[in-house]
């Protein structure tokens, strides 16, 4: 009997070998880059070198609520460039801070207050007043908490349709933590050998994200330099050898120059060989370390093309890799439907990323936001956490989209949206709101609500959600000031920036966008300049310092711990007047 045994188990073991070998060798590997190709360049001269979440059945009844997702907003969605760059000795750029991107890293109290959200979404208000302690000034603040109703059980992505579009251009040989681009693109040579390659920390990337895809998904892969590769074609994932693609991204190696719209349009081209249906998500996943140029905002280059796919329903992620690429970038992603961004900072910290949230980036839920505010006594003065706060007028604020975050039952990750408010007459402190959005359907649904000030307090917070999201603008506000008057003091071409302490803490606070100098500094932005810290910054992060850590201590929340750190980071920095150079303070602009 036990020799019967042992002859079925044997027998059995058997056909399952052979099973495994006809499933890897019916398996395609469908690579088609060949790195030994003759490259030619733009003139041809030879060289030698948008829909909704399906929702799976719903679980039964208990006497638990189900657990909800959150809502956040898209376009950046961290802050790494920011403190890349800081911990390499460089000075950061503008936009590798932004008020959404540090929102992103932080849990919030939405303000819902236990109430049910049974809707795509539910937008709930908070209320604070509070003394600045840099401005002296009374300040009014309405946070939009962003809640949704599906259940997180029951959140399932849509199928795939992923396109990789990677950029193999030379400057991914530099090491991470190093500026390959100075000034007007000049190389400047890597000083740290033992640093990985982006080149290498892009290609992990990839390999982490491609994990993560089903047998029923599709992944087509797009290289380019100063051409486009069509490398992988659009196909299932269940019928690619997903090995031996893995083996071929790993081995990529850097070379030639770089041309995004190139890459970008190869990409577009794999989705025509598809017939487009609502089953299926369309994404490119845009990968490049590179500066683009504004001569990618035409409508036939870069960023138009994205914008343009965006209304054929293929949105895309764009994921910047190491501390020279060129921040500008977050200002366009934010102001494309269905666009995020983000920043790898090493490939194990974005395996790690999309460990939790691979499914949630590639699935917006919600678009098309727009706020209304209806009151005689005040008026939007400033948004704190939304991409289009430029395009907020006293009384509506716009988000083009909100993709799904995560929650803990009682916060959610980046879910607010912070005002703050002016007086600008006189009457009832009541506020009507009133919300209009779409879904990926392209559905139109609104509703109506109300907040309202505490009189009978003088300053108060409503909950902890707007007192945190409060605290962290501040910071950013603080840094985004910082990097403007430290970049106009790198620049030569530029007035002398007063760096005295009194005249530092009336403008610390003052919303970027609203700093007369504020549209120069994108001119200044293509040459590094070293970190450092001027006298009068050094005491205002003293102040900040001391200011923030009580804030978090009233909050009891370590997560603020991150900001700590840098603040101390900057306040080890030696400290540095800005360089005396003649100063050319030509105004005028053709």
């Amino acid at each position: 009997m036990k020799k019967v045994i042992l002859i079925l188990f044997i027998i059995n073991l058997s056909l399952l070998n052979a099973m495994t070998k006809k499933v890897d060798k019916d398996a395609i590997d469908d690579w088609e880059y060949n790195s030994t190709q003759v490259m030619e360049d733009s003139r041809g001269l030879s060289m030698s070198m948008g829909r909704v979440a399906t929702m799976a059945a719903p679980a039964p009844k208990s006497a638990m609520l189900p657990k909800k997702l959150g809502l956040a907003v898209g376009g950046a969605k961290d802050t790494n460039n920011f403190k890349a760059n800081i911990d390499n000795g460089y000075l950061p750029k503008l936009d590798s801070i932004t008020y959404e991107g540090q929102f992103y890293s932080h849990f919030f109290d939405t303000g819902l207050g236990g109430k049910e959200c049974k809707a795509l979404f539910c937008p709930s208000y908070s209320t604070a007043k509070r003394l600045n302690s840099f401005s002296k000034e009374e300040e009014y603040f309405l946070s939009v908490g962003l809640n949704s109703g599906i259940e997180e059980k029951a959140f399932k992505r849509k199928k795939l349709n992923l396109v990789v579009v990677l950029d193999i251009s030379g400057s991914m040989g530099a090491s991470f933590d190093s500026y390959y681009y100075d000034k007007s693109g000049n190389k400047v040579e890597t000083k740290e050998k033992n640093s990985k390659k982006k080149m290498e920390i892009a290609n992990e990337s990839i390999v982490a994200m491609l994990s993560h895809l089903k047998n029923d998904d599709r992944a087509g892969v797009v290289l380019f330099d100063h051409n486009a590769y069509r490398a992988k074609p659009l196909r299932l994932v269940g019928e690619t050898d997903r090995q031996a693609i893995k083996e071929h991204i790993l081995g990529l190696t850097e070379r030639g120059g770089t041309n995004w719209s190139a890459g970008y349009e190869e990409g577009l081209k794999l989705f025509d060989e598809l017939k487009l249906s609502a089953e299926y998500e369309n994404r490119i996943i845009f990968l490049t370390d590179a500066m683009p140029n504004r001569g990618e905002l035409k409508k036939d280059k870069l960023f138009g093309m994205a914008k343009k796919a965006s209304e054929k329903g293929i949105h895309t992620s764009f994921i910047g890799v190491g501390v020279d690429f060129n921040n500008d970038l977050v200002e366009y992603v934010s102001k494309t439907k269905g666009a995020n961004y983000f920043s790898v900072h090493s490939s194990k910290m974005f395996k790690k990323l999309l460990d939790k949230e691979f499914d949630y980036m590639v699935t917006p839920l919600v678009y098309d936001l727009e706020l209304k505010l209806n009151s005689k006594k005040y008026e939007i003065e400033a948004v704190y956490g939304s991409p289009e706060a430029k395009l907020a007028t006293g009384e509506i604020m716009k988000v083009n989209t909100l993709f799904p975050s995560t929650s803990d039952g009682e916060a959610t990750k980046g879910g607010v949206v912070l005002l703050k408010l002016k007086k600008v007459g006189s009457g009832a402190d009541d506020i009507k709101l009133s919300v209009s959005y779409t879904d990926v359907n392209g559905k139109s649904f609104s509703n109506a609500g109300e907040a309202k000030f505490n009189t009978k307090k003088s300053f108060y917070y409503d909950n902890s959600g707007i007192h945190k999201a409060i605290l962290v603008s501040d910071y950013v506000s603080v840094m985004k000031n910082w990097i403007i008057d430290a970049r106009a003091g790198c620049n030569d071409r530029v007035k002398w920036i007063m760096e005295d302490y009194p005249t530092i803490m009336k403008r610390c606070m003052v919303f970027p966008p609203k700093r007369p100098i504020f549209p120069t500094v994108k001119t200044w932005e293509r040459s590094s300049c070293k970190l450092k810290v001027s006298e009068g910054y050094k005491k205002l992060f003293h102040t900040l310092k001391n200011y923030y850590a009580g804030e978090m201590k009233l909050l009891d929340d370590d997560s603020l711990e991150q900001e700590l750190a840098i603040i101390n980071k900057l306040l080890e920095q030696k400290t540095e007047a800005f360089d005396k150079r003649p100063i050319d303070d030509w105004q005028f602009r053709d």
